[in-house]
Formats: structure tokens, C-alpha cells, sequence
């Protein structure tokens, strides 16, 4: 076996939040009420998107997937989080570490191109509405929702097994509370200089990138919504926008905060708290989000407790 494939080690230690003792108990109630936000949120949204025919349009096809994602993504890290927030031994096994960097990896990049291909369905919506039905038609938002699913597990799987077949001889102690590809990186034993260009070029390409045409969407969107001659159109094109919109700052602001700052800047304080609004705080606000500012998710929800309601009055 060449050497550029051993391993020496088998356990990694991720020291989480231990120089945080006076504060753990409280991260622990914070973490899991938001990971049960997230949980039962994101739940609402795939189911009232399955079962209410209202809700059969290309917008909530990618909505859904989106919950998917962030159920998915918070819970690839929120429970080994939890554990180790409770417990003194915060070791995970090194394929394990692997696995849950490949599926945080896979679920993040995921959600960066669904909010691009949902930003990218506003955009027809209300700059080519004549055109919507037949450009955005089920086929289409397939494929799209597809490519999406399809780069996510191209980088994920791509990004761990590049890393995890480096040496690893030395430290095995990470000051985070998750396997995140920066810390693990900095545990091996080679030269990482091709990892790291590669992380900053898939950076460039998936969170910039689509950053900046949903922003150049927006433009179009926005200077199309400025020329309606009705009020209550701007309004109403203006509101179902503005939750992609908040979710989409919410998001991108706390990645490139995390991920394109200069090594200089890097703090593994902030990094770590930073860390927590993105991978916990935003899939349990992404459902509050959609669900206060859309009035069809609203309707929906309503009739779905009308509909229990009567099924209950009725089996009495």
C-alpha cells in the first residue's frame, strides 16, 4: 500500500464547545429546540406540499426539495451535537467523521443550487409569466431539482474521500462541534495546498457563483415588478419573493462569513458560533419564514386542520 493512503488515526476528538463549560447546558436546550423547529417545520412543509393539490406549482416542487435538504443537513450534525454537548467523551470514529462531512457537504452545496434554481423560477414567473407554464413545466423543474441533488453528491463525495485518503498521523483534536472540511483539513499530516485550492475553487463555483445570479434574478425581477402599473401587482409579485429572498441573506451571509474569510481572520470562536446559525438556526427558520409570509402555505395549513377536525368529529 503506498504510504499516501495510510492512516494513523482512528478516533477523532471534536472539542465542540468544552471551553464553554458554564455555557453547555444552555447551547444544549438552545440546539435541540431548534433542531425540533427544524425537524417539525421543514415535516409541515412536505407534507401540506404533497397533500394539497393547490400547492402542485414548480415554486413548492422546490420548496420541497428544500425542506428535504434542511432536514437532511441539520440532521446530519444537530444529534452527534446534542450528545456531545451532554456527555464528556466528544470522540467519532474517523469514517464516521467522514460520512458526516460528505452528508453536510452534500445537503449544503444541494441547498446552494436549489436557492439559485428557485431564484432562477421567480425569475420567469414574473419577468416571462406568459411563458411560465410552458418553461417551467414538470420535466424541467425535474431536471433542475435533479442537477441540484446531482452536484451536491458530486462535491460531497468528491471533497471526503479526497480528504479522508490524506495521512493522518498527528493531532486528533478539532476545535468544532462537527466535521467541518477547514478543521479536518488541518489534521493531516501532507501537503494540503491542492485541497485547499480545490475547497476555494468549489467555493467560487457554488456559493459565489450562485449567489451572484440570484442577485442579478433579483435585479431583473425587481426592475420588471417597478413597471406594473398596479399597486396590488408590485405588492403581490413583491411577497412572493421576499421569503426566497430573507432565506437567501440568511444563508449566504453566514456562509461567506464562515468560508471566504482571509486565514488572517479566521477564529475558530466565531467560526464555531457562526457555524451554529447556519447548520441549526436557519433550517428552523426557513419554514417559519415561507409559512408567515405565503398565504397559500397558510390556507393550506388551515384547511389541513379543518380536514382533521371534521375526521375526528366524525369517527365520534
Amino acid at each position: 500500500m503506498k504510504k499516501e493512503n495510510w492512516t494513523c488515526l482512528t478516533e477523532i476528538v471534536l472539542l465542540g464547545f468544552s471551553d464553554f463549560q458554564s455555557m453547555r447546558d444552555l447551547l444544549f436546550c438552545l440546539v435541540l429546540i431548534f433542531y425540533l423547529m427544524a425537524l417539525m417545520g421543514n415535516s409541515m412543509i412536505l407534507i401540506l406540499t404533497i397533500f394539497n393539490r393547490s400547492l402542485h406549482t414548480p415554486m413548492y416542487f422546490f420548496l420541497w426539495n428544500l425542506s428535504f435538504v434542511e432536514i437532511g443537513y441539520t440532521s446530519s450534525i444537530s444529534p452527534k451535537t446534542l450528545v456531545d454537548l451532554l456527555s464528556e467523551n466528544q470522540n467519532i470514529s474517523f469514517w464516521s467523521c467522514g460520512c458526516q462531512m460528505c452528508f453536510s457537504l452534500l445537503f449544503g452545496v444541494t441547498e446552494c443550487c436549489l436557492l439559485c434554481v428557485m431564484a432562477y423560477d421567480r425569475y420567469i414567473a414574473i419577468c416571462k409569466p406568459l411563458q411560465y407554464p410552458y418553461i417551467m413545466n414538470l420535466r424541467e423543474c425535474a431536471n433542475l431539482a435533479a442537477v441540484s441533488w446531482a452536484i451536491g453528491v458530486s462535491v460531497g463525495l468528491g471533497q471526503s474521500i479526497s480528504i479522508f485518503t490524506l495521512p493522518f498521523c498527528g493531532s486528533n483534536r478539532i476545535r468544532h462541534f462537527f466535521c467541518d472540511i477547514m478543521p479536518v483539513l488541518r489534521l493531516a499530516s501532507s501537503n494540503t495546498y491542492k485541497n485547499q485550492v480545490a475547497i476555494v475553487t468549489l467555493t467560487v463555483l457554488f456559493v459565489l457563483v450562485p449567489l451572484l445570479l440570484i442577485l442579478f434574478s433579483y435585479i431583473l425581477i425587481i426592475s420588471t415588478i417597478l413597471t406594473m402599473p398596479l399597486a396590488k401587482t408590485r405588492r403581490k409579485a413583491f411577497s412572493t419573493c421576499s421569503s426566497h429572498l430573507t432565506v437567501v441573506c440568511i444563508f449566504y451571509g453566514t456562509c461567506i462569513v464562515t468560508y471566504m474569510r482571509p486565514n488572517s481572520e479566521y477564529s475558530m470562536d466565531s467560526s464555531r458560533f457562526l457555524a451554529l446559525l447556519y447548520t441549526v438556526v436557519t433550517p428552523s427558520l426557513n419554514p417559519i419564514i415561507y409559512s408567515l409570509r405565503n398565504k397559500e402555505i397558510k390556507a393550506a395549513f388551515m384547511k389541513s386542520v379543518a380536514r382533521k377536525q371534521m375526521f375526528f368529529i366524525g369517527s365520534y
